[in-house]
């Protein structure tokens, strides 16, 4: 696992490195702390991480700007705040988790078995998506479906625009409001956008939306959708 630490008080920074170390041992393949938000932008663009730990109080900057940037990218982020009304402000961005100052063990814990897992109650109202040099931000409420695409994902709106996004099918799922169900290997669909199951002879399944497009349905998927239409 790659981490960056973005945290700009040294003592917080090192203690939660410790106990990143002592919860994850040698799963950690790199962990780096970055003081400033200059300096954490930069490091993002110039190597891969898996997960950030951000503090959006850096030296006088708040670090929503990085946040808006890091939710087009396909690491998932963790807020380490003392100020609750920005970390739930920062939610609306798909954050994984907001843990609090000052930090306790057993809080990261719960924070890196939410990274491990997916079971999330995350309620993410925008993605953030990068197109060349700018950022677009994508209310999810908007989203009719995201197909898996080489590592990345193809995410289509209701009004048929269609944007390319850096994290995983897996990654998305996890920051995704509970209305996204994933209906095959390759599809994630708004359930609220869903218009009828279809199946045929031979157990082939597909999902109708609204508009009148199809999707394949993974016969595996089928009993679960079905209960929470």
């Amino acid at each position: 696992m790659r981490i960056l630490i973005v945290e700009d008080e040294v003592v917080a920074a090192r203690g939660l490195e410790r106990m990143l170390r002592e919860l994850l041992g040698s799963k950690i393949s790199s962990l780096r702390i970055e003081k400033s938000l200059i300096g954490s932008q930069c490091f993002i663009a110039e190597n891969e991480i898996d997960l950030l730990f951000l503090d959006l109080n850096l030296d006088g900057d708040i670090g929503f700007d990085l946040l808006k940037e890091t939710s087009a990218a396909s690491f998932l982020t963790i807020i380490t705040s003392g100020n609750t009304a920005e970390a739930i402000r920062a939610f609306d961005y798909g954050v994984l988790d907001f843990v609090p100052k000052p930090i306790t063990k057993d809080r990261i814990s719960k924070a890196i078995q939410k990274f491990q897992t997916n079971h999330l109650g995350i309620k993410t109202k925008y993605l953030g998506i990068k197109q060349d040099n700018d950022l677009s931000l994508i209310a999810t409420k908007d989203v009719l479906y995201v197909q898996s695409f080489d590592k990345r994902v193809k995410v289509f709106k209701k009004n048929g625009d269609m944007f390319v996004h850096n994290k995983s099918l897996d990654s998305i799922l996890r920051i995704l409001p509970a209305y996204f169900f994933r209906i095959h290997r390759s599809y994630v669909v708004n359930t609220k956008q869903i218009h009828k199951i279809k199946t045929s002879a031979g157990g082939f399944y597909e999902v109708e939306l609204i508009n009148g497009m199809k999707l394949k349905m993974g016969r595996g998927y089928y009993k679960e959708l079905k209960s929470k239409l």
